[in-house]
């Protein structure tokens, strides 16, 4: 008996350094799409999509005083061209006065796995719908918001993927959104 509890030691210390050794890379949950995977950032809750259009979804904790947490939301297999999901999520935010909608979003072209992708930068006040797919639900604006949102064509289903939030918490996970983005690889 003594001696399988002593076997069992190397082992379960063995187990806690990989775990340990896993926790200091800042990885968090792994997401494939179509074939190809990234480790999302340490700091992003995964939590189970909140309805079925949803592929997957995270929650970003806000930061300094902002009062709403940010989001990442994957949609997969949805339709519409880039350019035409430009348009549409351009139309989920109003410019501040004296300011057009193009004043305050930056489109560029980059690659995700090798694959072309569409990524707009916006800025303003967000205005949802209360009931997401009722086109009777009433509005609510949400001033100092930001999305960064992605039109991509994976090899076999397209995807739009969204970080969203109050300025200060999208400015912050900014940089990881990125580098989870061009992570994508087999």
């Amino acid at each position: 008996m003594r001696r399988a509890s002593w076997i069992a030691l190397p082992a379960l210390a063995l187990g806690l350094a990989l775990a340990a050794r896993g926790a200091d890379k800042d990885q968090g949950a792994v997401v494939e799409m179509d074939g190809l995977r990234s480790h999302a950032p340490a700091g992003w809750k995964q939590e189970t999509p909140a309805n079925r259009m949803r592929y997957a979804q995270f929650r970003l904790p806000k930061q300094g005083e902002d009062k709403a947490d940010g989001d990442v939301v994957v949609f997969k297999g949805l339709g519409g061209s880039a350019d035409a999901n430009v348009k549409r999520w351009k139309g989920m935010f109003q410019p501040p006065a004296g300011k057009s909608i193009d004043d305050v979003a930056k489109v560029k072209e980059m690659k995700i796995g090798g694959r072309p992708a569409v990524y707009l930068d916006i800025s303003g006040t967000y205005v949802v719908r209360v009931r997401p797919f009722d086109p009777n639900s009433p509005t609510e604006k949400k001033a100092g918001y930001r999305m960064l949102a992605v039109q991509w064509d994976g090899p076999d289903n397209p995807y739009q993927i969204r970080l969203t939030g109050p300025a200060k918490t999208v400015e912050h996970y900014k940089k990881g959104f990125d580098e989870w983005l061009q992570g994508f690889k087999k």
